[in-house]
């Protein structure tokens, strides 16, 4: 027969709470991963780590990440974007059309 651990964590006033540690651990669940509830007919929830989907890029994610702390610990480096680097850029590829969906040719795999 198979043990079972139980575990609790409070919500807080906004419905908030802290996935225990134990938990984590056991569904290899890491920063910005995406978890999944499955409601039975019983009442009973079951909570697992949600499968990844092609489209998700767990890469980007880590950079996104990196460049949100750094923004958050460093706003001194922040700089608008001068108007005509703005114009620039856009006379350079303002009118390109991309297709985000279109395989990569053989020299850029």
């Amino acid at each position: 027969m198979a043990s079972t651990l139980e575990v609790e964590s409070t919500l807080t006033d906004r419905y908030q709470t802290t996935v225990p540690e134990t938990v984590r651990r056991a569904l290899k669940l890491g920063k910005r991963d995406k978890i999944q509830y499955t409601i039975r007919r019983s009442g009973e929830v079951v909570l697992s780590r949600a499968q990844t989907t092609v489209g998700d890029d767990p890469l980007l994610g880590q950079f996104l990440d990196f460049l949100v702390r750094d923004m958050a610990s460093h706003p001194e480096r922040l700089q608008l974007l001068d108007s005509g680097l703005a114009r620039r850029i856009h006379s350079m590829v303002g009118r390109m059309e991309i297709d985000l969906d279109a395989p990569l040719s053989a020299d850029d795999e």
